[in-house]
């Protein structure tokens, strides 16, 4: 694929992908009436649905990264050059603010927000790496022994990250700048973002190094 319809994938999947997240979290919260476990339930699973589908469409294009941690993995594996690699999370952020402002517009809220839903502290942090260091070593993993099901596994880990972290697994530096722009169930003050994108850049160096080497290995005996 050219590089002008690799870069309009992904920025298309993650305007997608946010209009999803926001959306559900919208529509979930309205229809819960108060019950936060019930909304970030119809939550979860909306995105969790919607990310297989969007990787299972955009991935045979741009390799469905929507993320640009995936692609930092990828340039550090040498499968993009470092300009398509800046190109790729320019689209990517783009894509994202796109899908918020989306969602708002769908449900009849104030296109331009900023989230007042504070996520602080070192727990925050901590749950951010895990959630990404879980993320990458399920696309390294899967790829190397089942590609097929790399779309599958993501949505599910996702599903299950969004209730065993406490942050809700957002795993993704375009996702969290985004969702500060959002003043809705989904959204995270803008204060609270740097510590969620110190979690997920080393969640994925961590992700890397073990996995790589674990994979490695694997592929030497």
């Amino acid at each position: 694929m050219t590089l002008p319809r690799r870069l309009t994938a992904e920025m298309l999947g993650t305007m997608l992908l946010l209009a999803i997240v926001v959306g559900s979290g919208i529509m979930a919260e309205r229809l819960a009436g108060g019950n936060v476990a019930l909304a970030l339930l119809g939550n979860t699973i909306a995105t969790g649905a919607g990310l297989i589908v969007l990787i299972h469409v955009f991935g045979p294009i741009s390799g469905a990264h929507f993320n640009p941690v995936v692609t930092l993995v990828v340039l550090l594996r040498r499968g993009m050059t470092a300009r398509a690699a800046c190109l790729y999370t320019a689209a990517q952020l783009a894509g994202a603010l796109c899908g918020v402002w989306i969602a708002h517009a769908m449900f009849a809220e104030p296109i331009l927000q900023v989230s007042e839903k504070v996520r602080d502290g070192w727990p925050q942090g901590l749950s951010e790496g895990v959630a990404t260091f879980g993320l990458i070593g399920t696309i390294l993993a899967t790829q190397r022994h089942r590609p097929d099901f790399t779309p599958t596994a993501v949505g599910l880990y996702i599903v299950s990250a969004y209730w065993f972290t406490a942050s809700t697994s957002f795993a993704n530096p375009a996702v969290t700048i985004a969702r500060s722009l959002s003043n809705s169930f989904a959204g995270i003050a803008p204060h609270s973002a740097p510590l969620f994108i110190g979690g997920q850049l080393i969640g994925t160096i961590a992700a890397l190094a073990l996995f790589g080497w674990l994979l490695a290995e694997e592929e030497a005996a």
